[in-house]
């Protein structure tokens, strides 16, 4: 089992028997990353069968930003392993005395922070995808509608695992911070939830003519 946390050398397979076996990571964070990528490559795809010349110079941002935020999203998942892993090793710190409690507490503590960066770059990301799936759907391919509505799902998708994942780590922190940081994230979903069902409705608009 290959169990460098290099997920774009990494075959489907492989990165699912990880997922599915008794190891720290990959996890949830790492599938929201997953999910993201999705919705990315599904973003870049449209655009990419999108040829009318009119719209040539919008399609190529897209496409561009979408092939950027996949690369993102595939460095997120593999930060986030690395991330939960140090959660684990801290968790495995002595106990026994007061002084070994109070240094595991701020060691797992400070693993938990440095662990929700990871989920909370997806979120970042999910939002952008949906902005560029908004963006490409009024000049998309009509045979291809339904595949942006697919990337929004995808996007969504990885923001609802994201903040599962962030809330995990920063659920239980007594940080003025940590609270900052789960109320943005939460906000940050709500609004994805909207405009990605605003862009299925638009396209079962479409598709029904």
């Amino acid at each position: 089992m290959d169990t460098n946390p290099d997920l774009p050398r990494q075959t489907m397979g492989e990165f699912l028997g990880e997922l599915a076996a008794r190891l720290p990571a990959p996890g949830a964070g790492a599938v929201a990353a997953i999910e993201a990528a999705l919705a990315a490559s599904l973003v870049a795809m449209v655009g990419r069968f999108t040829t009318d010349e009119e719209h040539a110079q919008l399609v190529g941002e897209v496409v561009a930003a979408a092939d950027g935020r996949r690369a993102a999203a595939l460095e997120a998942a593999a930060d986030d392993e690395t991330a939960f892993t140090a959660v684990a090793e801290a968790m495995k710190l002595p106990r026994g005395t007061e002084e070994e409690k109070e240094a595991r507490r701020r060691a797992v503590a400070e693993a938990q922070l440095a662990a929700a960066r990871p989920p909370q770059a997806i979120l970042g990301i999910a939002a952008e995808l949906v902005g560029l799936a908004e963006r490409v759907l009024p000049v998309a391919n009509r045979n291809l509608v339904s595949d942006v509505a697919a990337a929004t799902a995808a996007a969504l998708a990885a923001a609802t695992t994201a903040l599962l994942a962030v809330e995990t780590n920063l659920a239980g922190l007594d940080d003025d911070g940590a609270a900052a940081d789960l109320a943005a994230a939460a906000e940050t979903v709500d609004d994805v939830r909207r405009r990605a069902g605003e862009v299925e409705a638009a396209v079962r608009k479409a598709i029904r003519g």
